[in-house]
Parts: C-alpha cells; sequence; structure tokens
C-alpha cells in the first residue's frame, strides 16, 4: 500500500523560494510527501542559500544559481545515499532556504535608567536608544543548529529580542568602565559604538549570526536634570555681573504673564498691588488732612535752625521708627544654586533674590572671612534681608 500511495504520489520538478516578507530569516520548503525527482530544477536567488538535510544531517549547501540535481552537484547526498551510479528514482530530503541579506533598521534602547556616578554631577540616571542591523553568517549550519531548529519559518524579530538584551547589558558595561563624563558623551557616540559593536560580535556569532552595523544614536538625561542644565548654562551666558538684570528680568516677565505663571507672578501681582494701594491711601491722606501739611511745612524751617545750632538734636518723634540707613552694607557674597556656584552679589541683587525666591535663609553661601560655606541664615550681616518689612513710619497728629 505505501508503494502504491508512493508510485501516485507527486514528483517535485521545480524547487525554488519568492520571499514576499521583509523579515523571515529562514523558510522551510513544503515537500510534505512529495518526492524529488532526478534532474529537479532548483533555483536560489541572490541574498539565499539552500540547505540540504537528509534524514536531520546537513547535506549539500547550494549558493545563488539554477541548478539540475544530479550526482555531480550533489556530492554530500550522493554519499549518504550511496549512489554510486547515478540515481534515477525519486528522493525524499528537507530543504531549506535561508535569507542571507542584511536585516537593517532593528532599534534598541534601555528600558529602565542606567545609574552611572558621573565625575561632575555625581550620581545619575541616563537612557539611550539606538539601531543596529545584522545577517546569517557565511555558513547557516550554526544558526539552522542553535536557533532555527525544526522551525519551518523563522522571522528576524524572534532573534532581535535576544540581541536587544545582549546590547543593553553590554552597553551599560561600556558606559559605565569608559568613566567620561555626560556632558561628553554627545562627542563620543561614535566611539561608543565601535567598541560595543566589537564586544557584542563573540555573542551574536555563537547563534550563528554577524553584526554588520551598530549605532548608538542618543544619550539622554532625565528631564528635571535638563532644566537645570538649561538654567545652568543661562546663567552662564549672562555671567555673575548681569545677574541683577537678570532678576530684573524675570521678575518683569512674571508680572507680564498673570496668574498663570505660578508662585512668581502671583507675587509680583500682590507686591505691584500693594504699592498701588500704598500710593492710594497716601493720597487720600493728603487730601483730608490739609493741616497735617501745614504743619509738615512749618517743621522743616524749625527742623533746618535746629540743625544749624551746635549740638543740637531733632528730637524724635514719640511712637516713630529710626530710618534706614542711607547706604547699604557692602557686601560680595557667593551663592549656592542649583547645585553651582554663583556670585558675587552685592545687597541689591540679594533683595531682589529675595524676593523672588531664589535666595533663603537655607541657601549655602560664602564671603571672603568666612572659613567655609554656611547658611545664610548663621551669617549675621545678611540677617536684615530676611526681616519682615517695617512699618511705614507714624504721622504726628495735627495740632489743635
Amino acid at each position: 500500500m505505501g508503494l502504491m500511495n508512493f508510485i501516485k504520489g507527486e514528483f517535485i520538478d521545480v524547487i525554488e523560494w519568492v520571499d514576499q516578507t521583509n523579515d523571515t530569516l529562514l523558510w522551510k520548503f513544503p515537500r510534505r510527501d512529495n518526492a524529488i525527482k532526478s534532474g529537479a530544477q532548483l533555483t536560489v536567488r541572490e541574498s539565499q542559500m539552500a540547505v540540504f538535510i537528509d534524514e536531520g544531517k546537513f547535506a549539500d549547501i547550494f549558493m545563488p544559481g539554477r541548478y539540475q540535481l544530479t550526482t555531480q552537484n550533489m556530492p554530500i547526498l550522493t554519499t549518504l545515499r550511496s549512489w554510486k551510479y547515478g540515481f534515477s528514482s525519486p528522493f525524499k530530503v528537507d530543504i531549506i532556504f535561508v535569507n542571507t541579506k542584511q536585516f537593517v533598521n532593528q532599534k534598541w534602547g534601555t528600558k529602565q535608567p542606567i545609574l552611572l556616578r558621573d565625575p561632575e554631577f555625581g550620581p545619575l540616571r541616563i537612557r539611550s536608544f539606538g539601531s543596529f542591523a545584522f545577517r546569517i553568517d557565511d555558513d547557516p549550519k550554526t544558526f539552522i543548529k542553535e536557533i532555527a531548529g525544526t522551525n519551518p519559518e523563522f522571522t528576524s524579530e524572534e532573534i532581535a529580542t535576544q540581541i536587544r538584551n545582549f546590547i543593553v547589558t553590554r552597553f551599560t558595561d561600556a558606559v559605565a568602565e569608559s568613566k567620561i563624563p555626560v556632558l561628553d558623551m554627545a562627542s563620543n557616540l561614535n566611539e561608543y559604538s565601535e567598541k560595543i559593536q566589537e564586544i557584542l560580535a563573540p555573542s551574536v556569532s555563537q547563534y550563528g549570526l554577524k553584526l554588520t552595523t551598530f549605532l548608538v544614536e542618543n544619550i539622554s538625561l532625565p528631564e528635571a536634570v535638563q532644566e537645570a542644565l538649561d538654567r545652568r548654562t543661562s546663567m552662564g551666558i549672562i555671567g555673575a555681573q548681569n545677574m541683577g538684570t537678570y532678576t530684573q528680568m524675570q521678575f518683569a516677565d512674571s508680572m507680564g504673564q498673570g496668574g498663570d505663571a505660578g508662585p512668581a507672578a502671583g507675587m509680583a501681582q500682590s507686591m505691584m498691588g500693594m504699592g498701588m494701594g500704598m500710593a492710594m491711601a497716601g493720597q487720600m491722606a493728603n487730601a483730608f488732612n490739609p493741616q497735617q501739611q501745614q504743619m509738615q511745612g512749618m517743621q522743616q524751617p524749625m527742623q533746618g535752625m535746629q540743625q544749624q545750632m551746635p549740638g543740637a538734636m531733632p528730637p524724635p518723634m514719640p511712637g516713630a521708627v529710626p530710618p534706614m540707613p542711607s547706604a547699604m552694607p557692602a557686601v560680595a557674597v557667593h551663592v549656592a544654586i542649583n547645585g553651582a556656584q554663583q556670585g558675587p552679589f552685592n545687597w541689591q541683587q540679594l533683595q531682589q533674590m529675595v524676593q523672588l525666591g531664589q535666595f533663603t535663609t537655607a541657601s549655602m553661601v560664602w564671603m571672603a572671612g568666612m572659613p567655609q560655606w554656611a547658611a545664610a541664615s548663621t551669617v549675621p550681616v545678611l540677617a536684615a534681608l530676611f526681616q519682615q518689612t517695617p512699618p511705614p513710619q507714624q504721622t504726628p497728629p495735627p495740632v489743635q
């Protein structure tokens, strides 16, 4: 019965593979129970190889070209089958077509941030991504034996996942061992790419593959760190001498942005409202107290006469707060802002920074004569910056 089925079966006389996909590495010719007859035509296209396997053993490998299957071009199979004088009867073998082209634009990236110790910024987390390309080795036996096995069809994504795992591990080691500062990594992407490709070659070759291209396209920092670097760059461009102008510009911008600009805008608007309120209160007081204005006009000549008298001191008004000194303290203070040393700043610049919330009692400062950096709250000369706004001078009662 088995012989009758074999005789009735179809004989295969044309063997070829037209790949209509972009990701198939290996494809097994669907022979099923059909036998290959003597003189059958085998077509192997460019970027293909055809591997004959006889009863689980590798036989002949055909490179691109057109072949008429005879004992002359199947020496290994002829030996396995003991065909001494040629063959005329059909035979059965497994035929596997292997795609030898490059599989390009394979993406890779770090799933989790990589923690490293930067020589300038200390502990940092970075991410990276890029692309790579690979192909099957010139001898496809290793790939078929180690990876594909008896799978009749094998795609690039199935092996690319394993290559990505190799890449992330080797990339982490390479970055940690390089000791290159994060700010200099962008200028060393080519060196990273070449080094990691060299390190990956042995791991990939054990699967019968070649890593033809490897690229590190980007190394990025967390968003908060990038914003801090942007601020540091902006301050570096402006320079310490223009720090006062910079804070004034920020203050003015926050006023113009309205309520959507956050705490700085709210503080600016509150201060502007307070100033307008005080001005209106002064105008109203002057309008309703004309006698007070007359008394002030009379007091001015009297104060001038008292100043001309030798040894005479103007008597302080009852309950009045002493006037502020006309000259601000002469200071040159260095301040640690976002982990970077800035300054020196004078008294007026520090006042503006306090108003904007950029300088607080917890800010670390250093001045000439200090042995080390200290919190601003511990420096006596800076204490007046953080005191509450003094009350307005009291107005003497009108003369009856």
